[in-house]
């Protein structure tokens, strides 16, 4: 079934350019990706737990199975100041020119001995690329009726602050994007199943009746923030050690409901790995398989209401988690629920295509 949505974008509301809502064409999938997104400096990516190269891999694996090539790929875009500036404070982004600062939010201390162009270049960067592209991924959305992009999901940062290695609200920026840009957007739902709640995106959202939340997390973790729970509409919290059977029970149920009750206009899926069995930060126990059928009931639920659904991968600290997401991927393609079909009638594009060949712990550590 193809989700081919005419959409008409408001350029009057646009308060500034931006090279993230060009067009793309028919012969491009909307999975969104830039060899940028991966974090590689002199080895202090691997300081935190989390795998600064896992986005590469993701790719890699779709390649092997013969899903993608680079040529169907949707090149990310770095998002521009003025694009960050959509959500983002002039204070907050001064801030990051402050290596102490970075540090902080992505939890490597060596950060803060370098010179900030440096931290700019090889960490920050490759953020704002992943950002541009949740940004671009949206759009793509309510084109197409589905989008990934392969990194993104830093739900932790709000448009003042930051933290669990989350620079940029991306989440917040593609919705308010969507709400001042794209006709007949007026409604979004987050289905946030990272295994930490997302306080980044919810005090965002605090006081705005457009955006209905569903967070599904370990309530034991990181951030535990009380105030931002305030904005969660549908909120499931997770003991330690939850398995499959009881998680996607409450994940199917859930997201029933939520979309029952309030029907968006598009949905920002928040698929953490970091929910798997054996994760570092997470404390969750489901299995790859259930991280695979998880994502296919939400993708499902859209699907059969006809709403356009927006991915993006978010938080996951083992080496296995990029197979896992392929795999996922690949599962969805099976099942109907995205592919090539879905792709027809798109317009041309100024938006350029992936040509690269190259694919890139302690409990009180935070996360994505």
């Amino acid at each position: 079934m193809s989700m081919v949505i005419n959409i008409t974008y408001k350029s009057f509301y646009s308060s500034h350019q931006t090279e993230l809502y060009a067009e793309v064409p028919s012969t491009c999938l909307p999975i969104v990706y830039s060899p940028e997104y991966n974090i590689t400096f002199m080895g202090l990516e691997k300081l935190h737990p989390f795998d600064a190269g896992k986005w590469g891999k993701v790719i890699h694996f779709l390649k092997e199975e013969q899903f993608i090539t680079d040529e169907v790929i949707v090149l990310a875009r770095e998002a521009s100041e003025a694009d960050l500036l959509v959500v983002h404070t002039a204070r907050y982004l001064n801030r990051l020119k402050w290596s102490l600062v970075v540090a902080t939010i992505t939890e490597i201390p060596p950060l803060l001995f370098l010179p900030n162009f440096l931290v700019q270049r090889n960490v920050l960067k490759p953020l704002r690329t992943q950002t541009g592209g949740t940004i671009m991924a949206g759009k793509l959305a309510m084109d197409r009726g589905w989008a990934i992009n392969v990194g993104g999901g830093f739900h932790h940062c709000s448009s003042d602050k930051g933290g669990g290695f989350c620079a940029y609200a991306d989440i917040t920026l593609a919705i308010k994007f969507l709400f001042e840009r794209v006709e007949g957007v007026a409604r979004a739902t987050i289905i946030d199943l990272d295994a930490h709640q997302g306080n980044g995106h919810e005090r965002d959202f605090l006081e705005d009746r457009r955006i209905y939340i569903m967070d599904v997390y370990n309530r034991h973790i990181y951030p535990g923030d009380g105030y931002a729970k305030r904005a969660i509409k549908r909120k499931v919290e997770l003991d330690w050690g939850t398995e499959d059977m009881e998680y996607l029970q409450k994940v199917e149920l859930h997201s029933e409901g939520a979309l029952n009750e309030v029907k968006p206009d598009i949905i920002i899926y928040n698929a953490g790995t970091d929910i798997l069995d054996g994760d570092p930060l997470g404390g969750l126990a489901i299995s790859p398989q259930g991280i695979v059928k998880r994502d296919e009931i939400i993708f499902r639920a859209a699907r059969r209401r006809g709403i356009p659904i927006l991915m993006v991968t978010s938080g996951g600290y083992q080496k296995k988690t990029a197979r896992i997401i392929a795999d996922s991927i690949l599962n969805l393609h099976r099942q109907g629920l995205i592919g090539e079909e879905a792709v027809e009638g798109a317009g041309p594009s100024n938006v350029p295509l992936m040509m690269s060949k190259s694919v890139s712990s302690g409990p009180t550590v935070s996360a994505i």
